[in-house]
């Protein structure tokens, strides 16, 4: 079976950069509400990283994304930030999300997706995997936050560029970078045998 890629970014199989934003609506959030895209209207930017709690390299990656949400997000921040777990192994399921999130301090959302279907409309294939939406919910940015799970080996930070650009209004220098992690545990979709 042959599968296209037309349409599709450099590391992304669904998506491209300029493409609109899959949005979701309803999720469950660690704080017991229910969030949707719709409810960043107010962001000039939107982050949404696919992450999980099984993941080492997702663990490795917390303590940067709190950073990055301090510096960029908040209630006042123009960037609103959303972690998104679809891995449905019960480490990864809600209730240890919340532990997670309180044990680490989350102070943004962090949804539950047992559907798994915005981890597939988005065509994250990692955990951690990023993408920057812009004022018009556009596409500008997908891929790794930086280049290196270990902190102080990083060279290249991606996540902070392209969310400073698309503040500016401007085009990321990088708009696509491969993203570092554990593969999203997507469930098989299997085909009925009559």
């Amino acid at each position: 079976m042959l599968v296209s890629s037309a349409g599709a970014g450099k590391y992304n199989a669904v998506l491209d950069i300029g493409d609109p934003a899959p949005a979701w609506k309803d999720l469950e959030g660690v704080d017991g509400k229910r969030h949707s895209l719709s409810d960043l209207e107010e962001k000039e930017v939107v982050v949404v990283v696919f992450t999980c709690n099984s993941c080492p390299v997702a663990a490795d990656y917390e303590d940067r994304i709190l950073e990055f949400s301090k510096k960029f997000a908040g209630p006042d921040g123009k960037v609103g930030l959303v972690a998104i777990n679809v891995n449905q192994i019960p480490e990864d399921r809600l209730p240890k999300m919340k532990e997670r999130a309180e044990a680490k301090g989350f102070d943004f959302p962090y949804l539950y997706d047992e559907s798994q279907q915005i981890g597939r409309d988005y065509g994250a294939a990692f955990t951690p995997e990023f993408f920057v939406l812009d004022q018009d919910r556009k596409v500008v940015y997908m891929g790794g936050m930086d280049d290196s799970s270990n902190s102080e080996m990083v060279e290249n930070n991606y996540l902070v560029p392209a969310v400073e650009a698309a503040l500016a209004g401007d085009t990321p220098e990088t708009a696509e970078a491969p993203a570092i992690g554990c593969r999203v545990r997507y469930a098989r979709q299997r085909r009925s045998r009559k």
